[in-house]
């Protein structure tokens, strides 16, 4: 089963809820597409410090190999592990971007995909941070809010002037 580590941003506030929907989920393992196109993967990931050694890891290999006269197999052999390095620590290399930034880890979700360690984590994370008291959320199982409430400050009595209706409704109690 993949691993995922959770990320969240540092400055979320003092509201726990508040930025959940930048949390960070990154896999661990082997990046098929890093592999295959590490340059582009770097870039579409925003993996600038990472972009710039992999460049300059790129050159200085291909200068080295051309210099000590290595022929074209070699140095194929030579980039495809690089290519291959690439793929395995590029899991690392996004969290080590996202530790430098303003980001912290929080947690490590074990889950077949995405959908799964998020439903995990948040699972988790909620039970541990009291999501009952939380203003934020809504009871999707209670009833509807009543008018007729006098705690709910909606819940005015309408006023002689407002008992008109707008709009092609009759008046209410006229016969039609």
């Amino acid at each position: 089963m993949p691993v995922y580590t959770v990320h969240a941003p540092r400055g979320a506030g003092p509201e726990p809820f508040a930025a959940t929907d930048k949390f960070e989920f990154v896999r661990d393992g082997f990046h098929f597409w890093a592999f295959v196109a590490g340059l582009i993967w770097l870039i579409y990931h925003r993996l600038w410090w990472a972009l710039l050694g992999y460049v300059v890891l790129s050159i200085a290999g291909e200068v080295a190999l051309s210099m000590l006269k290595v022929d074209i197999g070699a140095r194929f052999v030579v980039m495809l592990l690089f290519a291959l390095l690439m793929g395995f620590e590029a899991a690392s290399l996004r969290r080590w971007t996202l530790s430098r930034g303003k980001w912290r880890q929080l947690d490590v979700v074990v889950a077949d995909n995405k959908d799964a360690a998020e439903r995990r984590f948040f699972d988790r994370w909620t039970a541990q941070h009291n999501a009952v008291n939380d203003q934020w959320a809504s009871d999707r199982g209670g009833p509807p809010p009543t008018r007729h409430v006098p705690s709910q400050p909606f819940s005015r009595p309408p006023s002689p002037a407002q008992n008109d209706i707008i709009g092609l409704f009759p008046q209410p109690g006229v016969t039609r």
